[in-house]
């Protein structure tokens, strides 16, 4: 059973079928083929993967996202970064930087931060005299950091798909990780710029005050303090939070900003079901796969073998990086976290792995697989709203992949940059 289905999965991968499709058949002709099975437990297992309350908060965050930027938001956001960092060498790179980053607690998504505001600062990276293909290349990089801060639709995905964490523990968890990622790639483009001789961009820096710019980027940088403050003073759940992300955002863009108009919203609502939609049927389909995986007894004999392995909790780190980094290179990480996570937090539990540092380590790992060639999906989106070919924005990804790869590292081996805050705020698990 489990044979067939990993064999109709991969031929369906390399046919290009969507992941959710490739899932959902070889599920269904896995089922087929076994004796005793009746197709109808493939629909009971697509509905019981929906059928759950935590899960309406993936549209009303992606609503909230895209009423938060029916308007100037972007534009909003880059001044203040502007101001912030772009009198410094490569400032429009840092200023890039920062406003994904700021973005990031917003969109919860990273397709949607590089597709957004990332095309148009690509656009101004071209004209300010950055390489189109590093232009691309580090908008890339930094749009993972969308699924990292908070608020992140993996995360509620994973929460759901591992009960030893909340999806709040997670959100806090997130946040040191997020921005040690920023960091980084801010340390990659002062070297290129210093390298390259990209100056500051004082033609595109806002005059006026940072105190003013401040006040004017700060009801949309509110936006994830007031879900994770309202959760953690018990004023909401993390699905009610959603709801209320979506009310804060259509009155900040209406009466705050003054730039969404009632007549936005039909794409605007279009726009969040498309992508609603796409989700949650990877979600359904994902279902089915693992109740396959599970009935086949593929998680137990994993465990199993990987049990009599004896491996240190620090190796068994190892041995999953570097698994989840070869399957992150051609799964999603929506998909990635309902497939490996039934069969890896087991293992991590039994080894003695906090469940929050193991759940970014995860997380992180298989978001790095949409930067990594060579069907990194973040780097097609790119590609495709930059204009820039591949080959050239590949080649650029280098230092930015190691700086990356070693922030993977500090996560893999200090617990304390995914465990601190939500040790603080007293979310251990």
């Amino acid at each position: 059973m489990t044979t067939v289905l990993g064999l109709v999965f991969l031929a369906l991968m390399v046919l290009g079928a969507p992941i959710a499709f490739a899932m959902l058949i070889a599920g269904l002709v896995a089922v087929w083929l076994k004796p005793g099975l009746s197709e109808l437990v493939v629909m009971q297992n697509l509905f019981s993967g929906l059928d759950s309350f935590p899960l309406m908060a993936i549209p009303f965050f992606i609503l909230a996202a895209e009423l938060m930027t029916g308007g100037a938001l972007t534009d909003v956001l880059l001044r203040f970064a502007a101001r912030l960092v772009g009198m410094r060498r490569g400032g429009l790179g840092h200023a890039n930087i920062l406003t994904l980053t700021f973005f990031s607690g917003i969109s919860g998504s990273a397709l949607a931060d590089a597709a957004g505001p990332g095309a148009m600062l690509i656009k101004m990276m071209r004209k300010a005299g950055y390489q189109d293909a590093y232009a691309a290349a580090l908008t890339a990089s930094t749009a993972i950091v969308g699924p990292i801060i908070p608020p992140s639709i993996i995360m509620i995905v994973y929460a759901l798909t591992d009960t030893s964490v909340t999806i709040t523990g997670l959100f806090l968890a997130g946040v040191v990780p997020g921005f040690l990622i920023a960091l980084s790639l801010m340390v990659v483009n002062h070297w290129i710029s210093v390298k390259r001789d990209y100056r500051s961009s004082p033609d595109l820096i806002d005059p006026a005050p940072l105190l003013r710019l401040f006040w004017r980027a700060l009801p949309a940088l509110m936006l994830p303090v007031i879900i994770l403050g309202g959760i953690h003073l018990g004023i909401f759940t993390p699905t009610e939070a959603s709801a209320a992300a979506v009310l804060y955002a259509l009155i900040v863009g209406r009466y705050v900003y003054g730039t969404l108009r009632w007549s936005m919203l039909p794409d605007i609502l279009f726009r969040s079901a498309l992508m609603t939609a796409s989700i949650l049927f990877i979600v359904a389909t994902s279902a089915v796969f693992a109740w396959v995986l599970t009935v086949g007894q593929i998680p137990q004999q994993m465990a199993a073998w990987i049990a009599g392995m004896q491996l240190s909790p620090i190796e068994l780190l190892i041995a999953i990086n570097v698994l989840l980094l070869l399957v992150g290179i051609f799964i999603e990480p929506l998909p990635g976290v309902m497939i490996m996570v039934p069969i890896l937090a087991p293992l991590a539990e039994a080894a003695g792995l906090n469940p929050l540092h193991f759940a970014i380590v995860v997380i992180v790992n298989l978001t790095l697989g949409m930067v990594t060639p060579p069907v990194g999906g973040l780097l097609f989106v790119t590609s495709a709203v930059s204009g820039v070919r591949m080959g050239p924005m590949v080649r650029e990804m280098a230092p930015m992949l190691a700086a990356l790869f070693t922030v993977l590292a500090l996560l893999t081996f200090v617990p304390a940059f995914s465990t601190w805050l939500p040790n603080l705020l007293g979310y251990a698990h």
